[in-house]
């Protein structure tokens, strides 16, 4: 670890390999945690690169469990977090839309860290119980579309640094690392960026993975398509910016998608959304995120093409159904 301090010290760059020996380091306890924070400071402090990202990233992967459904071409939607907009759960209503329309969809996720719900509490508090069982994962892929991948079951890398991230209470690389290392390494993805240098990050790093991906970010700072301002998506085969008008949406406010004070809150909103009983502001974000998702897993459709399919998906109450189902399986 001295070594790896002097070269940051220094202002050199950590490679691929030396992240990923340091996160195996970080697993097998060899690291005392101001070894730890001095590290993420050193490199919050002039910002990761795309190599020294991928080796956390590698070593989180090697470390945790891994999923195998067999080739099955999926979809994960998901935000890094950390833009402190507390908007109701907006990646995972679009994902269970997703898979109404008929694409296979394995989100990863977990707690709420700047919002009062992240993925893990809204399905929780339909009394979904997370596992790490390949069989029921399947079931639950197989028959509902979708499957929910809990992050602490499978990275068990994150638990070593849990408490020197929680101490330093500043945002660091680890805070990137989450849609990065889905356990069943799905073929396509959609991830949400907080701002424009995440979305050069993150489109750099999956060009590296080699998946089918889309990344967006929201002009004025959400990690996910917000309408409350313009975005930009980038893709394997496209680079774009859009406005709400562009997908047939007005402009909306934050206040129209803030997802409350309470995980409760958020939820009742969540299952307004799928029970066609939302505002119109937002029912039309989930329609944004679900068709910028469907358009990454399904190249022939566009977005355009896509607000089409995700509305049939929603209105039509099949949305409903999915996750209808999706609880039954896994609680």
């Amino acid at each position: 670890m001295k070594q790896y301090l002097t070269k940051l010290i220094e202002g050199q760059m950590l490679t691929r390999e030396e992240t990923h020996d340091i996160m195996l380091g970080i697993t097998q306890e060899k690291y005392n945690e101001c070894q730890i924070a001095a590290l993420l400071m050193a490199i919050q402090s002039r910002g990761v690169t795309v190599d020294e990202l991928l080796g956390f990233r590698d070593g989180l992967l090697e470390t945790g469990k891994y999923v195998d459904f067999n080739g099955i071409k999926t979809l994960d939607i998901v935000g890094t977090g950390g833009d402190g907009k507390n908007t109701f759960n907006i990646s995972t209503c679009s994902a269970f839309v997703i898979a109404a329309a008929g694409y296979k969809v394995t989100k990863h996720g977990n707690g709420g860290s700047t919002s009062v719900s992240g993925a893990s509490n809204v399905l929780q508090g339909h009394g979904v119980k997370f596992t790490d069982n390949t069989d029921v994962l399947r079931r639950s892929l197989d028959e509902a579309g979708i499957c929910y991948l809990h992050a602490p079951l499978f990275a068990y890398g994150m638990k070593f640094v849990g408490p020197t991230r929680r101490a330093m209470q500043v945002p660091t690389c680890f805070n990137l690392l989450g849609p990065l290392v889905n356990p069943c390494h799905p073929k396509c993805s959609l991830h949400g960026t907080a701002n424009q240098s995440q979305l050069r990050l993150y489109s750099a790093i999956h060009q590296r993975i080699g998946d089918e991906f889309g990344v967006v970010t929201s002009y004025d700072g959400y990690d996910e398509i917000s309408l409350t301002s313009g975005f930009k998506l980038v893709t394997n085969h496209f680079e774009k910016v859009f406005t709400p008008k562009d997908m047939g949406f007005n402009y909306v406010e934050p206040s129209d998608i803030y997802g409350g004070n309470t995980a409760e809150e958020a939820m009742k909103i969540f299952d307004s959304v799928l029970e066609g009983k939302a505002t119109e502001a937002q029912k039309n974000v989930i329609l944004a995120n679900a068709a910028c998702g469907i358009s990454v897993i399904d190249k022939n459709k566009s977005v355009e093409d896509s607000i089409l399919i995700a509305r049939e998906a929603l209105e039509s109450g099949k949305a409903l159904a999915t996750f209808k189902k999706f609880v039954e399986i896994n609680s």
